[in-house]
């Protein structure tokens, strides 16, 4: 996978499938590696670039400068380097918060822009929870303790009526080998509790929102406020990780959005 350099920072990302140009941007604690789920539904019909940002992954150093416009400015530099501009755009939680500033800076980059769990709202809660799941990593709690405590605001309820299914997923996220560091995380959240997210003045490109009906890190009642008129979608069924508890449903509803925009003159 390959590497791009932009000033002192290495921005590792990922290119497989074909189609027009798609841009992946994960969200909080999550990096590239985060949209497996939506790979096999998403390569037969995209271009998918799925860049690990700032702090996350596999890109160095993690403690390069860190903020929502800095992120944003990275996808940029990728899809200029890529030449596979203006591409679609689909981030996840924060990442949709980035794809959003993306678009506002960068408009000739963006061709749509679709908002999966996400709106251009910074919650205090959620920098409060993510504040406190940091303080219990690098507490004396056992290693699984905080990611037991982050996968209800996560997940559906369905997945913890499933047996093993949260035995498994704790046990992936421990063994994943480039899970974000302790540090690296703060050094993340610092980023998230910096944004001042602008409502007022949203991008000029489609944009299409995609909210889970059992979010409870962004509730699709409280998003729809600040996202107007933008077209909104809710998916059944499906937590904050809406990807990873109904992934067909959000390639659905991708394929179909990204059909409907013009070809790039």
């Amino acid at each position: 996978m390959p590497d791009l350099h932009i000033g002192d920072v290495t921005l590792h990302y990922a290119q497989e499938g074909v189609g027009p140009p798609l841009l992946l941007i994960a969200g909080m604690i999550s990096d590239g590696a985060s949209w497996a789920p939506l790979l096999p539904l998403l390569e037969p019909h995209f271009t998918v670039i799925r860049p690990d940002m700032r702090t996350t992954g596999q890109t160095t150093p993690w403690n390069a400068p860190a903020s929502i416009l800095l992120f944003a400015q990275d996808c940029a530099a990728l899809l200029a380097h890529l030449g596979l501009g203006p591409a679609h755009v689909m981030g996840h939680s924060l990442g949709g918060m980035i794809g959003w500033e993306l678009a506002r800076a960068y408009p000739a980059r963006v061709r749509s822009l679709t908002l999966a769990a996400s709106a251009p709202l910074r919650l205090e809660r959620n920098v409060a929870l993510f504040k406190t799941l940091a303080a219990i990593r690098t507490s004396n709690a056992a290693p699984d303790v905080w990611l037991r405590a982050l996968f209800p605001w996560l997940f559906a309820p369905a997945l913890f009526e499933a047996e093993g299914a949260i035995e498994q997923a704790v046990a992936a996220a421990l063994a994943y080998p480039f899970a974000q560091t302790p540090q690296a995380m703060a050094h993340q959240i610092a980023a998230l509790d910096g944004y001042a997210p602008d409502a007022t003045a949203p991008p000029t490109c489609p944009i299409q929102s995609l909210l889970a009906q059992d979010d409870l890190i962004m509730p699709a009642a409280l998003a729809q406020t600040v996202l107007g008129e933008v077209q909104t979608h809710i998916v059944p069924h499906a937590g904050h990780s809406i990807h990873w508890d109904a992934p067909h449903a959000v390639a659905a509803h991708l394929i179909r959005f990204t059909s409907h925009q013009k070809e790039p003159s």
